[in-house]
């Protein structure tokens, strides 16, 4: 397997149009916190061919990812000051 940080720059580079992203919030249909018996999990409703995809033979598959923004870096892309060693 390659690395999924190189996979998804070079997908966002050259072939936008064909990444799919969802907001995660939009897709949990169960989660639960951690506790002392179980560790937290979601639940995601996600199309058949993902699930498909996850199960299946290892050679053919797509690549899904779980990428978390932090809110830093989300308040760093809206400004409009260029602080040092941002490149845009």
């Amino acid at each position: 397997m390659q690395n999924p940080r190189k996979a998804l720059a070079y997908a966002l580079e050259k072939y936008p149009e064909r990444v799919e992203m969802v907001p995660i919030e939009q897709i949990v249909t169960d989660s639960a916190r951690q506790n002392p018996k179980r560790p937290a999990y979601v639940t995601l409703a996600v199309p058949d061919e993902v699930v498909k995809s996850l199960r299946g033979n290892r050679d053919d598959h797509d690549l899904v990812l779980l990428v978390r923004v932090p809110r830093e870096v989300l308040e760093r892309s809206e400004s409009l000051i260029l602080l040092p060693g941002e490149v845009r």
